[in-house]
């Protein structure tokens, strides 16, 4: 089998898992309240329940991480996470006790570790300027999962048999739904993927198989360019690069030079093969930076003020409008759909302007759904149309600004940070992200009944970051590109 192929197939393996976790989230979310009911769990014991399946991932997202920065394999990662993923939700079907279904979450959770792998695989085997692309088709297909998610429910609340000692019925057959289909994802991963080599310097951009073929045809003159440069060292943040004197070939001179500018720090980075957190350019320094700083503090507000929104848009729905599973159901699709949307938009947009761009443009949307929620829904005006149509507005203006972030920043965020270590930063941006999502419902979950607090703090998040991207815009950009002679002007 042709790389070519093995390439195609591991992208849609991962876009597989990815859609997976949509789904997962999707099928059990709806009924695990009623199912908690059951086992008599008092009302705290949701949240528990939530909030263990982003604890455990965030634990074990860095060391998932740091496994495949040390191997440069991710196969077997992946069929050892899913594993956790098989096991949790085969408890979460059994469902003798409410502790045997908050371990469930924690032990599922576990499985979620794996994706700080699979981003860094991602960047090592893809262009810069082509990873925000492709993290782009990546979140798109969770939040599709999200969107077909709810489907499922349809038929698995009619399930009501008995299975050996275990009885499937419309709260447990989630769980056995979610076991079989990770099963199912083992076998695809055996068989289709492949741990993807790294890009190799001095080597022909191949095409993107993603791209049609005129835009394949439009971007000829690119093909011809090295996908990644001689000059350009791929350890830690700042290294200098110069200008290459021949195409597809490493003079010595050239070799001389760029240890001659290389500062000593950044040569030991990239002369060490295997990855050493005690290096003098450590991961801790790395994570120092300015630019990783305020891309760690963009993951966590606009998770927290998602997750935030998500915690409280049911509970509003019922006070104001009456709505119920059937109407906040249509809802979340029509969301789903929105989101899809969107970042299909975003990997078109990606191409035609820099990732700081975008995600200044997803931060200007999500400030004006600040404010807009603040005004009109925090207490709404007028009679129930009016009512309605101010929170649809800022449903759709809060929706469409995460697309734009989020893709945005994990790109970025795997240009400003070292690709050795990938792995594990990757692993740190999601352990970040949860933690948001963790303690999000907390924040929401207590006071759905004073909003102007709950969204006053979200909106000055907001601000807080939109200043941060302001002050630190310059350095908001991949490190290699800003040296090279004849590389666009990105400053713009």
């Amino acid at each position: 089998m042709d790389n070519r192929r093995k390439r195609k197939l591991t992208f849609s393996t991962i876009g597989l898992l990815f859609l997976l976790s949509g789904v997962e989230y999707a099928v059990i979310l709806p009924t695990i309240w009623k199912y908690l009911q059951t086992l008599d769990a008092q009302p705290y014991f949701l949240g528990l329940c939530l909030s263990a399946f982003s604890l455990s991932g965030l634990l074990v997202g860095p060391l998932f991480g740091h496994w495949s920065d040390r191997t440069q394999t991710t196969k077997k990662i992946i069929l050892f996470a899913n594993l956790f993923e098989i096991v949790g939700n085969f408890m979460y079907f059994m469902g003798y006790s409410k502790w045997l279904l908050l371990s469930s979450r924690l032990v599922a959770g576990i499985g979620t570790g794996a994706g700080s792998s699979i981003f860094g695989l991602l960047t090592r085997s893809t262009a810069s300027e082509d990873r925000a692309t492709v993290f782009a088709a990546v979140m798109a297909c969770r939040q599709a999962g999200l969107l077909i998610g709810p489907a499922f429910n349809i038929f698995l609340r009619l399930c009501h048999f008995d299975l050996g000692p275990f009885v499937v019925n419309k709260y447990t057959s989630p769980g056995l739904f979610m076991c079989l289909l990770w099963s199912l994802l083992q076998l695809v991963v055996v068989f289709m993927y492949w741990d993807l080599p790294p890009v190799e310097k001095g080597k022909v951009r191949a095409s993107s198989a993603s791209r049609s073929e005129e835009e394949a045809e439009d971007d000829d003159d690119n093909e011809e360019e090295p996908l990644i440069r001689s000059e350009e060292l791929m350890g830690s943040y700042g290294s200098v690069g110069t200008p290459q004197p021949q195409k597809n070939h490493i003079s010595t001179s050239a070799n001389a030079q760029i240890n001659h500018i290389t500062p000593p720090s950044c040569q030991e980075s990239s002369e060490q093969p295997e990855l050493s957190i005690s290096s003098n350019n450590s991961v801790y320094q790395e994570f120092l930076k300015e630019e990783v700083v305020v891309l760690l503090a963009v993951q966590f507000i606009t998770l927290f003020n998602q997750t935030a929104l998500e915690t409280m848009v049911t509970p509003l729905t019922q006070k104001y409008f009456g709505y119920g599973e059937l109407e906040n159901s249509i809802m979340y699709c029509l969301c789903g759909v929105e989101v899809i949307a969107g970042f299909f938009f975003v990997r078109w947009l990606s191409r035609r302007v820099t990732e700081r761009v975008v995600l200044a443009i997803g931060l200007t949307i999500c400030n004006i759904s600040g404010v807009w929620c603040l005004i009109f829904v925090a207490k709404p005006l007028g009679d129930f149309p009016w009512q309605l149509t101010e929170f649809i507005i800022g449903v759709f203006l809060q929706v469409l600004g995460l697309p734009f972030v989020a893709v945005a920043q994990v790109s970025l965020f795997s240009k400003v940070t070292s690709e050795k270590t990938q792995g594990f930063s990757q692993g740190v941006r999601r352990s970040v992200g949860g933690l948001a999502t963790i303690l999000a419902p907390l924040w929401a979950g207590g006071l759905t009944q004073n909003l102007y607090i709950m969204l006053g703090l979200m909106m000055a998040l907001l601000a807080l970051i939109t200043i941060m991207l302001i002050c630190s815009y310059k350095r908001l950009v991949e490190p290699a590109a800003e040296e090279r002679p004849n590389s666009p002007d990105t400053s713009a």
